[in-house]
């Protein structure tokens, strides 16, 4: 049932998409840093915890020391619509790369086939793991471009490495307009931090 049911999501969605496409001011492409990203859907996985009163089916304690549940989701940053849900107990793991790859590849088969060429995923820290990034460069093919940003939490080994950059291997960053901020600087910790061996 679950299957028929995402089917008809997609059969509807390409219509409504095919509609956006045709007014005037086009499909809703985002705008990044000041550039439009043109012909380029943006898919965002998180999960969330939701909290439970009672014991309801398949609440459990949280890694959080809540009680609830801990769906995992995959959007759409274009639209703002909700591709792919998994109910997951509370007690479900943070970084489960089998849920992420289940989440996103429901939420890639919700896009229309015209949608499909080019994808950004957006994963925060729980999607940084090898399996799901060596995942996400596989879906790379000569008609779809696949690229990604992940989030990443800073641990005692990415400050040695931040703590080991020089003064000038940092560079300003960007507000989302691309106007330069000094509010916050970047630089590249690649072979300087030991947590990124193989």
């Amino acid at each position: 049932m679950l299957t028929r049911i995402a089917k008809a999501r997609a059969t509807v969605r390409a219509r409504v998409w095919d509609l956006l496409a045709r007014r005037p001011q086009g499909f809703p492409w985002l705008m990044v840093a000041g550039k439009l990203l043109s012909g380029w859907v943006v898919i965002d996985l998180d999960a969330t915890l939701i909290t439970a009163h009672s014991a309801k089916r398949g609440a459990a304690a949280t890694f959080k020391k809540g009680f609830g549940f801990h769906p995992l989701g995959g959007w759409c940053a274009n639209t703002g619509e909700p591709f792919a849900m998994l109910l997951r107990p509370g007690n479900a793991g943070s970084n489960t790369v089998a849920d992420h790859l289940r989440v996103l590849t429901d939420a890639i088969a919700q896009l229309p086939a015209g949608y499909r060429r080019k994808i950004l995923i957006r994963v925060d820290g729980a999607g940084a793991t090898h399996d799901l990034l060596d995942h996400l460069e596989q879906l790379n093919r000569l008609w779809r471009s696949v690229k990604f940003t992940v989030g990443w939490t800073i641990t005692e080994a990415d400050e040695t490495a931040i703590a080991a950059l020089p003064e000038t291997a940092w560079t300003d960053t960007l507000h989302q307009d691309g106007t330069v901020t000094t509010l916050a600087q970047a630089a590249e910790l690649t072979g300087l931090n030991q947590r990124l061996a193989g």
